[in-house]
């Protein structure tokens, strides 16, 4: 997928999150692990956002080690930033339509 076509995608997840009441704390943040798309927060509950689009079921896009790497670079992300709080790790799927799935798990 292009590059343009990604940043298109993760706007669209920006924008329905946004929506739902999540505060936008900060988007592709890098570590030498990884990178997290998007970092929210609603209520007391810190989310982790890997947004995936494109042809077929995108879900399947985050694997097992992708999704490794993406709490490495959360855990990293955390000590950073001295934050202790709930979190989570989320997706958003982006097709013809928006789809919020909470708390991917290996």
């Amino acid at each position: 997928m292009s590059r343009q076509k990604g940043d298109f995608a993760e706007q669209r997840a920006v924008d329905f999150l946004a929506d739902k009441g999540y505060k936008i704390i900060t988007r592709n943040y890098h570590s030498r692990f990884g990178e997290i798309d998007i970092i929210t927060q609603k209520d007391s509950v810190l989310h982790f956002v890997e947004v995936k689009s494109g042809e077929g079921d995108p879900i399947y896009k985050i694997t097992p080690s992708k999704l490794s790497k993406i709490i490495k670079t959360a855990d990293i992300y955390m000590q950073k930033n001295r934050i202790d709080m709930d979190y989570c790790f989320d997706a958003v799927i982006v097709t013809h339509e928006i789809e919020f799935i909470g708390n991917i798990t290996l």
